[in-house]
């Protein structure tokens, strides 16, 4: 009845001041259909907040998650800590957060092969990326250097490739596990320059670069944050940079075109912050604002500085769309190798 009678009313009008009335109305409906997104957004968080990383403690990443979540603690009013669950390609870790809270209260770090890699490397894997992650921001990425020892042959990329030309198979080199980013690198470069390699794995990073300063390994990729400690020991040289120009913290390591490599050569790494689909867009968006402010400022830049980090600013869909086509490289290795795991 009230309905009616307010149509009736509404009728009576000009039918400028009713289209005005009209709008007027459909602005408040709106505002009145958000108004909770903002409420929840305005009192996010409500409790401790966990930030699940696949990462052991004392790494690169680790070392990135625990600034942040002491700078949201202090933006927050409450705490923010960092549970590391190490192992198993990172399932356990995405395990443990898909079993969390699915109201923001418990975020996820992914790396780049769980979103980009692994779909295309796995016949089954026990997540969902396109369904199971609403993927917020990058937190950081990274570029890989050519590692060689201090007395190996190899003095630039080219070195490397006449060589694996050579001997066909006979030339190694290394990465932890199947999938990640310094295995689909080499990959990579082998499919780019037309060579035939041996992979070689270890059981972690600190193995594996051991064995190429003593040369029982030819090369491996390895970030500043890798293979930066023997490097610093003078036991790794740095042959070349993977990147699409010199690094600015290591000047003088020509990158792999000016070192006789492939042009426009790259292997990247990143890491990026995942909350649960259907999260009210409000609360989303405060979490996104909120870490963008967090990986400001010199302390910030300091632990990129150590770790070879660089700053990863983008849109949410310029993310997204990174991410397919970082997805569409890696398959497209991934096939080429004819690599799959179970």
């Amino acid at each position: 009845c009230f309905l009616s009678v307010f149509h009736d009313l509404l009728c009576a009008f000009p039918f400028r001041l009713r289209s005005t009335l009209s709008l007027a109305l459909g602005v408040a409906a709106a505002a009145a259909a958000l108004a909770p997104q903002f409420a929840a957004a305005q009192q996010f968080p409500t409790k401790q907040v966990r930030i699940i990383s696949p990462f052991p403690v004392g790494g690169g990443p680790d070392g990135v998650a625990r600034l942040v979540a002491d700078k949201l603690s202090r933006t927050w009013g409450t705490g923010v800590i960092v549970e590391n669950r190490p192992g198993g390609n990172g399932f356990i870790a995405i395990d443990a957060w898909k079993r969390g809270a699915k109201d923001g209260h418990d975020l996820l770090i992914l790396d780049n092969v769980h979103l980009a890699a692994y779909p295309s490397l796995f016949k089954r894997l026990p997540y969902d990326p396109a369904k199971d992650f609403d993927t917020l921001l990058p937190l950081f990425k990274t570029h890989f250097f050519f590692t060689v020892g201090t007395g190996s042959k190899y003095k630039t990329v080219a070195d490397i490739v006449a060589d694996a030309k050579a001997r066909p198979g006979k030339l190694n080199y290394g990465s932890w596990s199947v999938g990640n980013p310094v295995h689909l690198g080499s990959e990579l470069f082998e499919s780019a320059t037309g060579t035939q390699m041996e992979h070689v794995i270890f059981k972690e990073t600190t193995q594996l670069y051991t064995s190429v300063s003593t040369g029982e390994i030819d090369f491996a990729l390895g970030s500043a944050a890798t293979a930066g400690p023997l490097y610093r020991a003078g036991k790794l040289r740095l042959v070349a940079f993977a990147g699409p120009q010199r690094s600015a913290e290591f000047p003088d390591v020509p990158t792999v075109a000016e070192s006789g490599g492939p042009k426009d050569f790259a292997v990247t790494g990143w890491n990026a912050i995942a909350v649960p689909p259907g999260l009210p867009a409000a609360v989303a968006d405060k979490i996104r604002k909120d870490i963008e402010q967090a990986l400001t400022g010199p302390e910030v830049a300091e632990k990129f500085k150590t770790f070879g980090y660089e700053q990863f600013p983008t849109t949410r869909a310029q993310f997204n769309q990174f991410v397919k086509d970082e997805s569409q490289r890696f398959g497209d290795v991934i096939r080429k190798a004819n690599v799959s795991l179970d």
